[in-house]
């Protein structure tokens, strides 16, 4: 699948599916890129925070990006500890060389499918990587834990049922799992506090706030803490990129 936007609208152009599966496509890929998403509500509960008003303002509509597959989406959140994302995506990249099914004809720059659990569940992940053993076991857990149970990335019940299911799994804290309940889930009041981009993106002349100031703070936001976390990680990003 090819997927451009152009003239204001996205285009997917399917490669070696059938077409009865258009209908599922379409519902993962509205999922994927937030199409349901009300963007004028999303914005007039944020813009109350002055903090946030210049942000939304400056990228209005800004949707919150879901996952093609959860369990993908689990194993790129473990991968991110206490790394950058230029880290991050790099381990995925090997993760995905070393143990993902090569597609029999490469589409662009995608040559292998991602590893299911099954691939994943009693292999040495951390060996592969040369990353810590703890966060390749994590990724086991997560495995073991999707073929245990089917519904583990269902989008049912609470963030705080979604967030306690996803701790219970060894190697999985609050950061992660919630971030898996963020774009695995699409559960809008996710919010990884303890983040260090989220935290930098609102440092003043007094400083940096704590996890617990911003998760006061945060009280504002709701129902819509993920799509602060989206304009707060645009606005570090661009500050980032700008120094």
């Amino acid at each position: 699948m090819a997927v451009a936007f152009a003239d204001d609208a996205l285009h997917a152009t399917l490669h070696g599916l059938p077409p009865s599966s258009e209908g599922e496509i379409t519902a993962r890929l509205r999922r994927l890129l937030d199409c349901d998403a009300d963007p004028g509500e999303i914005a007039a509960c944020l813009s109350r925070d002055p903090a946030l008003a210049g942000l939304v303002a400056a990228r209005p509509g800004l949707r919150l990006p879901g996952a093609w597959d959860p369990f993908e989406t689990g194993c790129r959140a473990i991968l991110g500890q206490q790394v950058t994302v230029s880290a991050a995506i790099r381990l995925a990249a090997k993760l995905v060389a070393a143990f993902g099914t090569p597609l029999a004809e490469p589409a662009g720059t995608l040559t292998h499918v991602f590893p299911t659990p099954a691939q994943l569940v009693e292999v040495d992940v951390a060996l592969a990587l040369n990353m810590p053993r703890s966060r390749g076991a994590a990724i086991r857990a997560l495995a073991a834990a999707a073929l245990a149970d089917p519904d583990l990335f269902a989008p049912a019940g609470t963030l705080e049922d979604a967030v306690l299911r996803f701790t219970a799994i060894r190697g999985i804290g609050p950061w992660t799992a919630q971030y898996i309940a963020m774009r695995a889930l699409k559960l809008p009041d996710a919010l990884p506090v303890g983040d260090v981009g989220l935290l930098r993106a609102l440092e003043t002349g007094t400083g940096r706030p704590s996890p617990a100031a911003l998760l006061a703070r945060a009280e504002a936001w709701r129902p819509f803490r993920a799509y602060a976390a989206q304009h707060l990680w645009a606005a570090d990003e661009a500050a980032v990129k700008g120094r």
